[in-house]
This record gives structure tokens, C-alpha cells and sequence, in this order.
């Protein structure tokens, strides 16, 4: 997996000056589906490249990586709502989907509702699937629009700031390189503690 990504980095920096806005929002609408790319490696490089070469401004990658979150977001639920559950359910396992994880984003959306699609955009594991569960339950779209540009956004503008922090101090990228490995471990620790506390916990609970 990291030699994937490893080759996937090396293709995207080549290719973002000739792909520039568009290809981030395209790699982010796959990132909200069930393609699994990381948004922490499409996010943070751009807006490096943004801020020491100038051809991407960091606003621009943040309002492109935001809008194709949405729209995969989007993709997501209209085909769990035209499928429907049933259907859903018998085609997960044939493209990469676990039925548990389904089941999951449905309790987690069953308990906390419209706030639950803002902050499932924050976390590991829901962020991809809280579409299926939206679709499924037919929630008002613009609202499901709403909440999940609102989340997409801060989450976008968390990893375009870390992004741009890098390019303002080089110094991060040598010496001090551990520094900044730290702050997106500590980062990445807390998204975890909150996976943890706001979706296994009463999912779990949920199910008993």
C-alpha cells in the first residue's frame, strides 16, 4: 500500500500543473466514494505547490478539493437512493464495500442526524460511506448538501493549512522535518480518538 502511494505522489505532483484545480477536485470526488485515496495526499501538496510556485492559490485548492468532496459525496447518494438498501446491500461486498461498515454509518447517521453528516466529513471510515445511508434514508439533499460542504470544507482548509505551513517554513521539509511529522501524527491521533468515541463507541452500543 505505501509503494501505491508512493507512486500515486510522484504522478500527482508531475500532473497537477497541467491538471491544476480540476484534478483535485476529480481526485476528491473518487476520495468520496469508495476509491480509496487518501484526501491527506491530495489536500496537503497542492496547497504546498500553491504557496512556493504560485500557479494554484490555496483558496483555489481548498474551494476545489471542498466541491469534489460534494460531489462524490453526492454520487453516493443518489445511487444508494435510487438502489435502495436491499439492493445495496447484495452489491457492497462486489465493490469493495464490507456490509458491517454500511451498517455502521447507518447507526452513526440514526444517532446523530444532520450534525452526524457534518463531522462524519472529519473522520476516517464514515467520511466514504455517510453517503449510502443518506441516500438510503432519503434525506432532504440540500441539507445533506449543506452539512457536507460545511464539514468538507473545514477538513479541506485543516489539510491546506498544513500544506501551506510547509511551504512558508522549508525548514519543516529538513532539519526539523520530525517536528511537523509529529503535528500530523498528533492530528491523525486525535481523528482516531474521535472515530472512536463518536462512532465505535455508540455504534456499538447501538447494536446490542
Amino acid at each position: 500500500m505505501s509503494a501505491l502511494l508512493e507512486q500515486f505522489s510522484a504522478w500527482y505532483l508531475s500532473a497537477l500543473s497541467q491538471g491544476g484545480y480540476w484534478l483535485i477536485g476529480a481526485l476528491m470526488a473518487l476520495e468520496s466514494t469508495i476509491v480509496p485515496i487518501p484526501s491527506e495526499t491530495i489536500v496537503p501538496p497542492a496547497a504546498y505547490l500553491a504557496r512556493t510556485h504560485g500557479d494554484l492559490s490555496v483558496a483555489g485548492v481548498v474551494l476545489a478539493a471542498t466541491l469534489g468532496s460534494w460531489v462524490g459525496a453526492s454520487v453516493m447518494y443518489w445511487g444508494a437512493r435510487w438502489l435502495g438498501r436491499p439492493l445495496v446491500m447484495r452489491l457492497a461486498p462486489y465493490v469493495g464495500l464490507s456490509v458491517s461498515k454500511i451498517e455502521l454509518a447507518e447507526r452513526w447517521s440514526a444517532h446523530y442526524g444532520w450534525a452526524g453528516v457534518f463531522f462524519s466529513r472529519l473522520l476516517p471510515v464514515i467520511r466514504h460511506l455517510i453517503g449510502i445511508p443518506g441516500g438510503i434514508l432519503r434525506m432532504d439533499f440540500r441539507w445533506y448538501s449543506a452539512w457536507t460542504l460545511a464539514g468538507s470544507l473545514l477538513w479541506c482548509s485543516v489539510l491546506a493549512w498544513l500544506g501551506a505551513t510547509v511551504g512558508d517554513h522549508p525548514e519543516l521539509l529538513k532539519g526539523s522535518l520530525h517536528r511537523f511529522l509529529l503535528l500530523v501524527l498528533a492530528v491523525a491521533a486525535v481523528l482516531g480518538a474521535l472515530f472512536y468515541v463518536f462512532v465505535q463507541r455508540p455504534a456499538a452500543r447501538a447494536s446490542r
